[in-house]
């Protein structure tokens, strides 16, 4: 019983027991000329040197790997040649500054991101997309245009140009 309660208590210590490394031979009496020199060398420990690992992402003919999965591919359309300069800006660049009538129709006055002003009437080709005039009426302009979907299904889309009126910015 006095051993087990021996080995419990050595166990239970802080102290570790040194053990000498085995690659390490025990010393021996050295002659008195070698003393100032150490008798056993130690072993030095080998720098283990991390080779860094370099990637180089090649997107070529590759998706976006972080872009939406369901993202619309918008293509700009590209400027007609021969059409007028009403025809060479987007319906949302496109300002409507007036409206004015007479007893037959009414007309609008528009301008355009290049500060110049146009006179439209019902049926004039407006926008970069090809959109006709449809209405145009005291207070707004009815635009319809005729684009393609991100499925390449045709489509209608009909924009309202409203006055802008007085307290408004």
């Amino acid at each position: 019983m006095l051993i087990t309660s021996i080995a419990a208590f050595t166990a239970c210590s802080d102290k570790k027991p040194v053990v000498a490394p085995a690659s390490q031979p025990p010393m021996a009496a050295a002659p008195a000329s070698t003393q100032a020199t150490p008798a056993v060398t130690l072993p030095q420990k080998e720098e283990a040197k991390a080779e860094k690992e370099v990637y180089i992402y090649d997107a070529k003919g590759r998706r976006d790997p972080f872009g939406s999965l369901v993202e619309t591919l918008k293509k700009k359309p590209q400027r007609k040649k021969g059409a007028t300069t009403i025809e060479n800006f987007d319906i949302d660049e496109i300002k409507l500054v007036a409206i004015a009538w007479d007893k037959n129709q009414y007309f609008a006055l528009i301008t355009l991101p290049d500060n110049k002003s146009y006179t439209i009437r019902k049926g004039a080709t407006l926008g970069i997309n090809g959109g006709k005039v449809i209405e145009i009426t005291k207070n707004s302009i009815l635009v319809r245009e005729q684009l393609t979907d991100y499925k390449g299904q045709p489509k209608v889309k009909d924009t309202i140009m409203k006055l802008r009126k007085e307290g408004d910015e």
